[in-house]
């Protein structure tokens, strides 16, 4: 069974026990589970896919919360020319990895 879920401006093709990573959300401290409520598509093999219109009536995805990261370091630089301006920054991007558990729909 797979899903297609939105999350923020991302859509992830999700299949149960699969771990993949996502923006990072304000959660509380204790909170170990995440519900993914905007389901897109529910497809199985013997059942067929479900379209939604938005999305799919009562489908919810559940996954785990296995550990907070961050991306690559990107570095951003201005210049101006034959001005003596020159700034340098770096930036990385937090993520939650997270591992799928249960597809309901």
């Amino acid at each position: 069974m797979y899903a297609i879920i939105s999350d923020g401006s991302h859509q992830y093709r999700v299949e149960e026990g699969m771990t993949l990573e996502v923006q990072r959300k304000d959660l509380t401290e204790d909170q170990k589970t995440i519900d993914f409520d905007r389901v897109l598509v529910v497809g199985d093999i013997e059942g067929g896919v479900k379209i939604g219109a938005p999305t799919v009536e009562g489908a919810v995805v559940t996954a785990s919360i296995v550990r907070e990261l961050k991306a690559d370091k990107i570095i951003v630089q201005k210049f101006r020319r034959r001005k003596g301006y020159a700034v340098k920054q770096g930036h990385r991007q937090k993520h939650l990895q997270i591992k799928v558990q249960t597809i309901t729909h």
